[in-house]
């Protein structure tokens, strides 16, 4: 058993306006921008490689797989597009039941200044967040698909969820927690909006809760993807979202190496009864 990381998460303080969020563009000064007001709260973080049974998407809204990628260079956008964007559909489909999947975003991100220059990438997202509220789910569908064809799907099951991987050595120094879904309640999120250079969405922060479960994947590898379901128009009792973020490993080894990861989203669509 991995002994647990106690430390402190950035919650949002709630007020009368809309907070808004700006997306950063990438590059070596890739910062967030945000109008809101956060209070560091003390949580406790369990390694979720000591859960049994382990996390599932439909359960805690995230999982973690064996995920061996044909990929040798993940900052080749060809290699990204031609092979990787396949097998991260593959892995989606497989895992969650979907009958079709389409990859429509990847992101880099790395936590040094130096790399986010030298690669133009962006920096770990530290704000407790979900990507998606409903109303800007179903927006994000439409924008990708043509629209008779988003229009038919609108009417069945979809989720949106992300593949998230190390491309550069195991993580150490940024990782990733995630907070059950099991024990937050849909009054915990606020829809925030979030400004991006092409446009205009909604996303999801979180205020305080007590109850709120933080788990953690330690020393993720290359050979392994999390898996993290941001949206799901199911209202089965399944999870619906997972929030998140990024936070500072307090026992990273001196030295460690920055981490250096991708995410890449998927809409993942279902047959009638999934």
């Amino acid at each position: 058993m991995t002994k647990p990381i106690k430390t402190e998460l950035g919650y949002l303080i709630p007020t009368r306006e809309k907070p808004i969020y700006v997306a950063s563009e990438a590059g070596a000064g890739a910062q967030l921008d945000i109008s809101a007001k956060f209070k560091p709260h003390p949580v406790t973080i369990h390694d979720a490689r000591d859960i049994n049974p382990a996390p599932t998407l439909d359960r805690e809204g995230f999982a973690l797989l064996d995920h061996d990628s044909a990929v040798t260079d993940f900052y080749d956008d060809a290699q990204v597009r031609d092979v990787y964007e396949q097998e991260a559909a593959d892995l989606v489909k497989q895992v969650s039941g979907a009958s079709h999947v389409v990859v429509f975003d990847n992101t880099r991100r790395s936590d040094a200044q130096s790399i986010r220059g030298e690669r133009n990438t962006r920096e770990p997202s530290t704000v407790i967040h979900n990507d998606y509220t409903d109303a800007s789910a179903r927006q994000r569908l439409r924008d990708i698909l043509p629209s008779g064809e988003a229009e038919d799907r609108l009417q069945h099951r979809f989720a949106i969820i992300n593949v998230w991987r190390s491309i550069a050595g195991p993580v150490l120094t940024t990782p990733m927690a995630l907070c059950a879904a099991t024990s937050f309640r849909e009054r915990d999120l606020i829809a925030g909006e979030r400004r991006a250079k092409d446009r205009i969405g909604e996303l999801q922060l979180v205020t305080h809760n007590p109850d709120h479960q933080w788990y953690w994947y330690s020393a993720m590898t290359a050979d392994e993807a999390m898996l993290i379901k941001t949206y799901d128009s199911a209202t089965d009792g399944r999870a619906r979202r997972s929030i998140h973020t990024a936070f500072v490993n307090p026992r990273a080894p001196a030295g460690s190496p920055p981490r250096e990861s991708m995410e890449t989203r998927t809409l993942a669509f279902f047959d009638d009864g999934s």
